[in-house]
Order: structure tokens, then C-alpha cells, then sequence
């Protein structure tokens, strides 16, 4: 508190200090204030987002379905005694890949093992005396191997083995039924196995069943060159759903979309520092680039392709990358 003591002039002569220097710290004040309003608003105009920017390109995109398969054997042959004998002697292996005439066993007759070996081979005559050589009725994998202890005894039709066509494997493939026109019989497919190895293959027919769970319907495919392969591997089906020569390309880091994948769009620069949004509809994609159906661009166009997430329309940006 201040306290002023005298009257007249006297007293006027020592308020005229103090309001002198309350109106400096006042400007003061205000002025200091009106200069950090200034700092802030510049700083804030002259925030901008760094980008990095590409162009449309013009080109050929195809757009790939990708299933799962399973391997199969469509057709067995199931080897069997041709009499009632002794098995003699077992060449094959469970699992073995054999060619058709390939020698699979030696069966003994009773006969022949009742005569004894040391007789038949004093008496040239009886060589090979009952003696049957059982041949694998067509190339393929041994897939099961029901006798392979010499010396068993077989009736007559018992099973000895089972042969999986190699010509006659399959491929069972799970596709979503509503993706099925694209998996018509005689139509192309690409089969990738689990060593990456590529085979082209093509559809045969679809089954009357649907997986009740997934919604799928399996349909058979088959590769074009004859392949040897165990029963139950797993392979990746690949479709060629379709393909534009002169298609307007983006890579797909610049396509930004809503969260149910409905709406798609861009952010264009319209000068080097303003960037808009602009509405799009999309064509085929692959794992780098989108096809953009429209509207349609100029290749001089600048499109946001590295930080354009988030930004909203007429957003302030500054180019970093182009």
C-alpha cells in the first residue's frame, strides 16, 4: 500500500512518479502479450507435415486368389496273392515310388515249399517251380504295405500292398463358394509347394459337398506334368482372378481407406504445400500396387504416399521425398 502525505502541488508531485511507472509496467505488459500472440500464430502457420510424394503410373496389374490344397490319390490299386502261398521274398519299402512291371514279391507255392529247395535245384526242370512273381499293376507310391514278413502264409485275394496312382494325383482345394466362377473346370491355376517350388495346374471338377464350418466347396485340380508327391500335403493354390494392361498403378501405401474398407481414396498435392482429398475406386492389386479405376489422373499429379495417414482435407504439408 501506498500512502501519500502532503496537499496541493506537494501531493500531486509524488503520485506523478507512481503513475508513471504503472503505465510502463501496463505497456509493457500488453505488449509482451501481443508479441507472444504473434509467435504463436506464426509457428502454427507454418506447421506442415512432412510427406513424401509419387506419381501414377501406367501399366499391366493382375489380381491373384490364393487357396490351400491337400494332396490325394484318386485312384489305389490294391495288389493281392494270386494263390495260396508263402511270401518268398519282399523287394519294395513302404512309401517306395515303383514303376508298373516292377517286380513287388516272390511267392512260394505249397507245392513248392512242400518239394524243398534242395530238390528243385538237383532237377533242373522244376527250376523256379512255383515260384510267382507278383509285378506292380501301374506306376506310383506304395502307400500301404500289408505283407512284408518272409515266410507268412497268404490265402488266395489276400492284400499285400496298395499302390496310389501317381497319374491319378489330386489336389483338393478349399475355396469360398462365392469364389467358385473362378474355379471352373478346365480353367488355369498355379500350384506353390511347401519347397516354393511353381507347377502349373488347371481344375477338373467340384464336389456336391460344403464344408458346413467354413463355407467352403472343394474342388479338384491336378498339375500338368506328373508329380510324386506323399498323400496330405498341404500346397498353396494360386488363381488369376484378372488383369489390365493400361491400368492406372499406385503403390499401396498411397490408397487410404474407412475401417470397414467401403470407401477409398487419395490426398493430391494442388501445390507444393496444400493437399487435398480426392475419392477413388479401385481395381485389381497385387502385393505392391493398386489399380485406380477413377477418377482419372495425369501422371504429373503428386499423390501422398508416406504420411498421409490421418490427414484431413486441405491439409498443410511440406514435401520431404518426391
Amino acid at each position: 500500500m501506498l500512502i501519500i502525505t502532503g496537499t496541493g502541488k506537494n501531493r500531486q508531485l509524488y503520485m506523478k512518479p507512481f503513475i508513471r511507472t504503472l503505465f510502463i509496467i501496463s505497456a509493457l505488459s500488453i505488449s509482451s502479450c501481443g508479441n507472444n500472440k504473434g509467435i504463436s500464430e506464426e509457428e502454427t502457420a507454418q506447421a506442415k507435415t512432412p510427406v513424401e510424394i509419387c506419381q501414377i503410373s501406367i501399366g499391366s496389374i493382375h489380381d491373384d486368389l490364393l487357396f490351400f490344397g491337400t494332396s490325394v490319390y484318386l485312384k489305389r490299386n490294391m495288389v493281392t496273392a494270386p494263390i495260396p502261398a508263402f511270401v518268398a521274398k519282399v523287394t519294395i519299402k513302404l512309401g517306395d515310388k515303383v514303376n508298373k512291371g516292377e517286380l513287388l514279391y516272390i511267392l512260394q507255392s505249397k507245392e513248392s515249399r512242400a518239394i524243398g529247395n534242395g530238390y528243385l535245384g538237383r532237377d533242373t526242370s522244376l527250376l523256379g517251380f512255383g515260384m510267382i512273381k507278383v509285378l506292380a499293376p501301374a506306376s506310383g507310391i506304395i502307400s500301404t504295405l500289408d505283407k512284408q514278413q518272409t515266410g507268412d502264409y497268404v490265402l488266395e485275394g489276400t492284400q499285400l500292398c496298395t499302390i496310389a496312382e501317381s497319374n491319378d494325383l489330386a489336389f483338393q482345394v478349399n475355396v469360398p463358394f462365392e469364389l467358385t466362377q473362378f474355379t471352373k473346370a478346365g480353367s488355369n491355376c498355379t500350384l506353390i509347394l511347401p519347397d516354393n517350388s511353381v507347377h502349373e495346374g488347371f481344375f477338373i471338377k467340384a464336389l456336391t459337398a460344403m464344408n458346413i464350418n467354413a463355407q467352403t466347396q472343394t474342388i479338384l485340380a491336378r498339375g500338368r506334368e506328373n508329380l510324386l508327391l506323399p498323400e496330405n500335403l498341404i500346397i498353396k493354390v494360386s488363381v488369376r482372378k484378372g488383369n489390365s494392361a493400361t491400368a492406372q498403378l499406385l503403390p499401396k501405401t498411397a490408397i487410404l481407406t474407412d475401417e470397414m474398407m467401403v470407401d477409398y481414396w487419395v490426398m493430391k498435392l494442388i501445390n507444393d504445400s496444400v493437399a487435398i482429398k480426392i475419392p477413388i475406386t479401385i481395381g485389381n492389386k497385387n502385393q505392391d500396387k493398386i489399380e485406380v479405376v477413377n477418377p482419372h489422373f495425369n501422371t504429373s499429379d503428386k499423390i501422398i504416399c508416406i504420411g498421409n495417414y490421418g490427414l484431413p482435407d486441405t491439409a498443410l504439408v511440406k514435401i520431404i521425398k518426391q
